[in-house]
């Protein structure tokens, strides 16, 4: 069965892979055989991977909203644009959890110009520069130029010193992260020039998708129990996680829900993030 991805290319549908996917959810294996058959009874020459996305989604949501809501991991993170602002955000987010100091949104000087940070950490007395490459298309891939790009910007400014954290330091590292992936080229290159990437599947044991699901940092953008305009009114007040909402509910007072509403979309971080 040819079925059609969003860059228009044409595939075999791939019933194992979405098995995989689903189980990954979190469903258990009966729900997931049982979504897999309602699908492949359902799917028709020439369907959208799109389409088959939103089936598999739906029957999701029926046995478990906070199935669906991890299943919807990587479309969540596409929701923190369109301009990629709170996808700095949340990129910031994933170093702080791993003991990482963190600043957003820097113009430094370099020895030539000056230069938009997105992300400075800090760790062990070594600063990085942290740059993101937000993409809106599900397909879209950050080529070698992009690594190309950066290491001349990184290299700019590690001959200067600069007061990030409190004192005069030197950038010694760069990181390049992106919300889909990497080129074969971009990563031979980055390897190549000492660049360190995180992408959706890169690293193969530490990218964006281990690294939520090992430690709980999934985006407000999955929560299903929240309609578009009120997970962009989350992230405004700079409430980026859903673990975020568990620790300080009264951030959903504020958006205006009900006690009810409230009440289904905690039972929902909670089950998403394993809380008891």
């Amino acid at each position: 069965m040819k079925i059609v991805k969003n860059s228009g290319d044409i595939v075999e549908f791939n019933a194992e892979k979405l098995k995989k996917s689903l189980l990954k959810s979190g469903a258990n294996s009966e729900v997931v055989e049982r979504i897999l058959k309602s699908i492949q009874g359902e799917i028709y020459e020439g369907i959208s991977t799109k389409h088959i996305y939103k089936m598999a989604f739906a029957m999701l949501k029926k046995t478990a909203n906070s199935h669906a809501a991890r299943y919807n991991l990587r479309e969540a993170i596409r929701l923190l644009g369109p301009a990629g602002f709170f996808f700095e955000k949340y990129i910031a987010r994933l170093f702080l959890e791993e003991q990482y100091e963190t600043i957003t949104n820097l113009t430094l000087q370099g020895e030539c110009v000056s230069h938009e940070i997105d992300v400075i950490i800090k760790k062990n007395g070594t600063i990085a520069m942290v740059e993101c490459k937000y993409h809106a298309g599900r397909d879209a891939a950050s080529d070698v130029k992009v690594p190309m790009y950066i290491l001349s910007r990184f290299n700019d400014l590690k001959g200067n010193k600069h007061a990030v954290f409190g004192k005069e330091e030197i950038i010694s590292k760069c990181w390049i992260v992106t919300n889909n992936r990497f080129t074969t080229d971009a990563i031979d290159f980055a390897s190549c020039s000492g660049l360190n990437l995180l992408s959706w599947n890169y690293p193969e044991d530490n990218n964006l998708k281990t690294k939520n699901d090992s430690s709980n940092l999934y985006p407000v953008t999955c929560l299903t129990t929240l309609s578009l305009a009120e997970k962009d009114k989350l992230l405004i007040l700079d409430v980026i996680l859903v673990k975020e909402i568990i620790n300080n509910s009264d951030c959903l007072k504020k958006i205006e829900l009900s006690t009810n509403r409230i009440k289904n979309v905690l039972k929902e971080a909670s089950d998403l993030c394993g809380y008891i």
